[in-house]
């Protein structure tokens, strides 16, 4: 099959409910750009040295197709009916990540750099298309009514990045702390051999 079906070539694009809509209209955009989060999340979750972390990212980039696909219909119904939704369950499942997260990494009392790992720098990058993505939803929700659940999930996903950026980066500390404890001891211990 290809890939291509050249129905688009006008400028139009098929919503998931089939309402031929403008490539540039404000839907496509914002829908779009979480389509684009989603990339970035799946970069980083291959950056992240926490196996858990991985877990947690590869689930948020399945509910993003759930997220997409709401956003990407006019017909509300006709989704709902069709696939899975993103509910409060889900949005409960960011909190209880980012309450236990909270409690275990330093606190902070001042703005940070956008991370000092690769990971922390790419869930940062996330983080920061999350809200453009937000932005955009909001900008859209002023014309097209969505499920409050959905509206609080997109607003506590930025936070859920934020967070995992900051245990990327703590992990990556405390991993460079150790390796260079280590490095020193077997120096120390290279000298005291070689008397």
């Amino acid at each position: 099959m290809a890939i291509y079906t050249k129905g688009g070539d006008k400028g139009k694009t098929s919503l998931y409910d089939g309402t031929r809509v403008s490539k540039d209209s404000l839907r496509v955009e914002t829908y779009g750009t979480f389509d684009e989060l989603n990339a970035n999340i799946s970069l980083a979750d291959k950056f992240c040295e926490s196996k858990r972390n991985k877990k947690l990212l590869q689930q948020i980039e399945y509910k993003m197709f759930f997220l997409q696909g709401e956003i990407a219909t006019e017909k509300r119904q006709h989704f709902i009916d069709n696939s899975k939704i993103i509910t409060d369950a889900d949005t409960h499942q960011l909190e209880s990540v980012i309450d236990e997260y909270t409690a275990k990494l330093p606190p902070v009392n001042s703005f940070i750099l956008p991370g000092s790992s690769t990971a922390g720098a790419q869930l940062h990058v996330c983080r920061t298309v999350c809200r453009r993505a937000e932005r955009l939803f909001v900008r859209l929700s002023k014309d097209v009514e969505f499920r409050p659940e959905l509206e609080r999930y997109i607003n506590r996903l930025s936070d859920f990045l934020y967070i995992i950026a900051r245990d990327e980066d703590y992990e990556d500390l405390l991993n460079n702390v150790t390796d260079n404890v280590l490095k020193i001891y077997q120096r120390y211990q290279a000298k005291k051999d070689v008397r």
